[in-house]
């Protein structure tokens, strides 16, 4: 466990770039125009796990955009958050203006946001010394705010059961071990509402985490009863096209796009789900499909 006197280090004496390596910088102009310097970007898993809300991503994970989100998440390199956050705000930025103007005009800044961040395991908080996503969730809310958005951090997410370390998985792997682990703490729905729900996390490879993320807010945000007798249709992008099931248990409530016809009232908050990330997988930007 990182004692108080670490991070006061990390934060005042930055050792090295986070990206590259350069000495007593936390992060270099260099390293800094990779995270922030391109215009953040709808991105697209493929295959695109169903549920999958729109995701909108700041950088390409590669190179110093990696090295960065390593240092901060295992190495502890605390002072990176706001660079970090920073870029977190654009992609978060880029969604809402994309989905509320159609890509042109400015984002109204009267809808509070509510950033979700999605939830670390509780093994992993413990062996880190501190939950990333969302200490990277609050550093953007921050920046939100000084811009005039009312953005403030929601963490109404946990791990219901335990799951496996998704590295080294497959995408359909990936799908069966966070099936069903996410769920909303008590409350929560409580929270969600009356704001735009924004799920956010550091990276996105095959987007199974902020599907599962999705669903459990969605099941959580439904009217009691609104879509047990409802037939739903699924989009399974790259898999098996469409497929008719009908809605029963809880588990199965929210399994859904967010876009399935006759159930958007029905089984989500005010406003479609949308997911910001900082950095996604090279062939999510290539395979693009706005």
């Amino acid at each position: 466990m990182r004692g108080w006197w670490q991070d006061l280090t990390d934060l005042v004496l930055p050792a090295e770039c986070g990206g590259c390596g350069t000495p007593r910088t936390v992060l270099c102009p260099e390293c800094r125009a990779a995270l922030s310097g391109a215009v953040p970007r709808r991105v697209r898993p493929v295959p695109e796990p169903r549920g999958l809300p729109a995701v909108y991503a700041a950088a390409t994970y590669a190179d110093e955009v990696r090295a960065a989100l390593l240092a901060h998440k295992e190495r502890g390199a605390l002072a990176l958050a706001g660079a970090l956050g920073a870029a977190l705000a654009g992609a978060v930025c880029a969604g809402l203006q994309y989905d509320e103007t159609g890509g042109t005009g400015d984002v109204p800044g009267v809808t509070p946001l509510l950033l979700v961040p999605v939830p670390s395991a509780p093994w992993a908080v413990r062996a880190r010394g501190h939950d990333p996503v969302r200490r990277i969730a609050r550093a953007a809310a921050a920046g939100l705010r000084r811009t005039g958005a009312p953005a403030r951090v929601v963490p109404v997410l946990r791990q219901r059961r335990a799951v496996a370390d998704q590295s080294g998985l497959n995408s359909r792997q990936r799908l069966a071990n966070i099936d069903g682990a996410l769920e909303v703490v008590a409350g929560g729905a409580r929270l969600l509402a009356g704001g735009r729900v924004v799920l956010v996390d550091d990276l996105v490879t095959t987007g199974a985490t902020l599907a599962e993320a999705a669903r459990a807010v969605r099941e959580e945000t439904a009217p009691e009863g609104a879509v047990e007798e409802t037939t739903a249709v699924y989009r399974r992008a790259a898999w098996e096209g469409r497929e008719e099931r009908t809605a029963g248990p809880r588990e199965e409530r929210a399994r859904w796009t967010r876009d399935a016809p006759g159930i958007a009232e029905g089984n989500a908050p005010a406003w479609p789900i949308l997911a910001a990330v900082i950095a996604a997988a090279p062939d999510s930007f290539e395979m693009n499909r706005n």
